[in-house]
């Protein structure tokens, strides 16, 4: 299996990358400057300059594109859209790494995390962001998506422990009521879900079991 990796320099794309090398498979690294993963493959190549010619012969594409800082929120839509218009009508599978944010709260699906009056306010133009981007996605019947939520506690230096639990569109919390997760133990999921592609056009989500 080949997996393209976009954004590979971040925090959670290196730990994809490596996490898919240590599994055996063909793994090439997309960045902007200097390969900072463990890919031995890497192109240099901003992720608005991604073509079909350098995607085409990939069986997934994980989409790790991060941005924080307020002007570049809109780039959560603009990146995604960019990736499926260069994947539309293809069997490539592009994997995304979401937020929880946009976690439903109730069967329903009336409420979302953003909404709670708990969220943090410093965190919710990044949840609506991110929220609008998956928005749009759903709208895509011509790529072959899937949309990839983290527990509320995403922990970019937690522990890796080798187990997560698979939910859907509504957050879900472990045995200890938690809803937390490392990146490493995120990546793995995120590689089950590469191998084996069983939720086209869907979300799913991941918490620490």
């Amino acid at each position: 299996m080949k997996i393209a990796v976009v954004c590979a320099n971040g925090k959670a794309g290196q730990l994809i990358v490596k996490e898919a090398l240590n599994r055996g498979l063909d793994v090439t690294a997309f960045v902007r400057g200097e390969n900072l993963s463990v890919a031995k493959q890497a192109v240099v190549k901003d992720l608005f300059e991604l073509t079909n010619a350098d995607l085409k012969d990939f069986d997934v594409v994980v989409d790790a594109f991060g941005a924080w800082a307020p002007e570049a929120l809109p780039q959560h839509s603009a990146s995604l859209k960019h990736l499926c218009d260069v994947l539309s009508g293809t069997e490539v599978r592009l994997l995304v790494v979401g937020g929880a944010g946009s976690l439903y709260v109730d069967p329903a699906h009336s409420a979302q995390v953003m909404d709670g009056p708990d969220f943090p306010e410093m965190f919710k133009p990044l949840a609506n962001a991110q929220g609008k981007a998956l928005a749009e996605l759903r709208q895509r019947s011509d790529v072959k998506w899937t949309f990839v939520s983290p527990a509320c506690d995403f922990q970019a230096d937690g522990e890796r422990t080798g187990k997560y639990l698979l939910g859907g569109e509504e957050l879900m919390l472990n045995a200890r009521g938690e809803s937390i997760i490392s990146y490493a133990d995120y990546a793995i999921a995120m590689v089950d879900e590469a191998t084996c592609g069983n939720h086209i056009r869907q979300r799913i989500s991941v918490v620490r079991a």
